[in-house]
Formats: structure tokens, sequence, C-alpha cells
């Protein structure tokens, strides 16, 4: 009995592209409401950068003479390097919500998602709005 030869099976560039595509999209998608969970806003009074760089130097101010509460200052001043670091990253929401912008509308019409999803997610009406995206659609 002769031996059948299995028959390589390659994609079409048409559909590595549009894996290529998909994995961008949902890159894009994926990062953006990353983003949003990160910068969920907080209960209670905001913190400016001002505020807070006033706070480090009160600190600063207070620890050579601490004492017993050195080590809670210490903590409270790590907290707040920390919070400074996260106000600044939140200037790089921008360039996530532009690319989640380009790709929203195509992605949801792919995935099946709908507005009301998107908002339930946290994503902004107006953010929706520049994708192209409508409660209708």
């Amino acid at each position: 009995m002769a031996e059948k030869k299995a028959r390589k099976r390659s994609m079409s560039p048409q559909h590595k592209a549009a894996l290529a595509a998909g994995r961008n999209e949902g890159r894009a998608v994926r990062n953006y409401l990353d983003a949003l969970e990160a910068h969920k806003p907080k209960r209670g009074r905001k913190r400016t950068p001002d505020s807070i760089k006033k706070r480090l130097a009160a600190i600063n101010q207070e620890l050579p003479e601490a004492g017993a509460r050195r080590v809670l200052l210490i903590q409270e001043r790590i907290d707040l390097e920390t919070e400074l670091t996260a106000l600044d990253a939140k200037s790089d929401l921008g360039g996530l919500e532009t690319a989640f912008v380009k790709v929203a509308k195509a992605y949801s019409k792919r995935q099946g998602i709908s507005y009301a999803a998107w908002r339930e997610a946290g994503v902004e009406p107006s953010v929706l709005k520049r994708a192209g995206l409508t409660r209708a659609s």
C-alpha cells in the first residue's frame, strides 16, 4: 500500500494579517482597560502632587526627632512616593486611550461588545464617542 504524504498547510497572508491585527487590537484594549482599573478614582479627598510633596517635606523634617514613630513616618514616606509616581504615570493614559480609540469600534464589532459593556467596564462616554461607538451601535 502506498503511503499518503501529509499535505503541508500554510496560512494565507491575509489570514496572518488578520490574526496580527486581532492581537494588536486586543493588546490595545487590554492595556487601556488595565490602566483604567489602576487609576480608578478612590473615595475621599483628592491629593495633588503639591500636597504630596508638602507632606513629604514635613515627614523629612520630623524624621530626625521621631523616636518610636520613625518607622510609621518612613512607611508614610514610601506610600507617598509611590502615590506621587502613580500620579505621574497617569499622564501615560493619554497614549493608551488614543490606541484604544483607534481599535475599539472594530474590536467591538468583531467581539460583539456593546456600548453598555464598555461603560460598565469604566470607559468614559467621550472616549467611546471618539471611537465611533454609540448606544445604538
